[in-house]
């Protein structure tokens, strides 16, 4: 019965999640949520160079924000860094140089950032991956949890002292539909029971975002957090990740700036902090995160566990040294 609700769920889902879908849907969308200007606000944005991160950084900047783009990859960071100044005039654009699947650097970074900066008001953990074959970094943990899961909670939970001390913060997390096919999975973080599957680890590490997400909103009222799912967006991870799906998909798929919408109008509009926290989002209105008649609950007990094995992690990798971060 649950293969069957998720292939409903599938088919149904290629309709609304298209660039049609979203073609439709913001037809109801009002302007004037982001008539708004972002001078003297600091918006960090991880995977900022490409895809939705990207177009993301490019509308903060335009709107006169100073933007703090986290990437890996040093050339394609400065690029990107490069085009946006150009485009929108704005010359507050810092890239810093993270591996969010190097768990220990996320956290050196982030201690790092709290000592530099004095204000963070909205933080967009947009960066992720998803690896076909299973990999453990430095610290032995799989690569997709890592950079998926324990560089976003480490990340997070870092910079929620900064965070609480600014105007109006934000926290917000691009997930994706696909978790609604899939029940948390607290017993086994790692990956390392049964055969391991990309997809669905990384379906997975999307409903655990969506956890994350809404145990954050309980224990930190001061701070507004959502996730989203942006649709199915033409970008370099879906066509690198997915390429038999994104060949099939063609030009259904969404433009970045039509998946970035939803992440900026979060980031961006006064109606959001009106809002409760911790929904999930999709072409700006909140959405259920299960599906009708789903297998997918989780229990309250269940959740806490979650929380306090990422905790136990988390203190694991930071009691590590700390060297020098390798950012700029």
């Amino acid at each position: 019965m649950s293969l069957y609700r998720n292939t409903v769920w599938f088919l149904n889902g290629i309709q609304q999640y298209t660039r049609k879908g979203y073609e439709e849907a913001c037809k109801s969308f009002e302007p004037k949520d982001l008539e708004v200007s972002a001078v003297g606000r600091h918006f960090m944005i991880t995977g900022a160079n490409s895809g939705i991160g990207r177009a993301t950084a490019m509308v903060v900047a335009k709107k006169g924000g100073t933007v703090h783009m986290v990437c890996r990859n040093k050339g394609r960071a400065e690029e990107a860094r490069a085009a946006i100044v150009n485009e929108s005039g704005n010359t507050e654009v810092f890239i810093h140089i993270v591996d969010l699947s190097q768990t220990h650097k996320v956290s050196q970074f982030a201690e790092n950032f709290k000592k530099q900066f004095s204000s963070l008001n909205v933080l967009i953990n947009n960066a992720g991956c998803m690896l076909h074959k299973r990999e453990l970094n430095a610290e032995g943990l799989e690569k997709n949890f890592a950079t998926n899961i324990m560089g976003v909670y480490i990340l997070t939970q870092t910079l929620i002292p900064l965070l609480q001390m600014s105007r109006d913060p934000r926290v917000i997390t691009v997930s994706s539909g696909g978790m609604l096919v899939q029940k948390l999975r607290f017993d086994d973080l790692q990956s390392e029971k049964g055969s391991f599957d990309g997809l669905m680890v990384y379906a997975q590490n999307k409903r655990q975002q969506v956890v994350l997400t809404e145990q954050w909103a309980k224990a930190n009222p001061l701070i507004h957090f959502s996730v989203m799912h942006p649709g199915w967006v033409d970008t370099p991870a879906v066509s690198s990740s997915m390429p038999e799906f994104h060949h099939m998909m063609g030009e259904r798929l969404r433009t970045v700036e039509q998946g970035a919408d939803t992440v900026v109008w979060l980031a961006l509009s006064r109606v959001v902090s009106r809002m409760c926290s911790g929904q999930f989002f999709q072409d700006r209105q909140p959405v259920p995160t299960h599906l009708p008649l789903a297998w997918t609950h989780s229990s309250a007990d269940e959740m806490q566990t979650f929380m306090n094995r990422l905790e136990t992690i988390a203190r694991a990798v930071q009691s590590l040294p700390h060297s020098n971060p390798d950012q700029e």
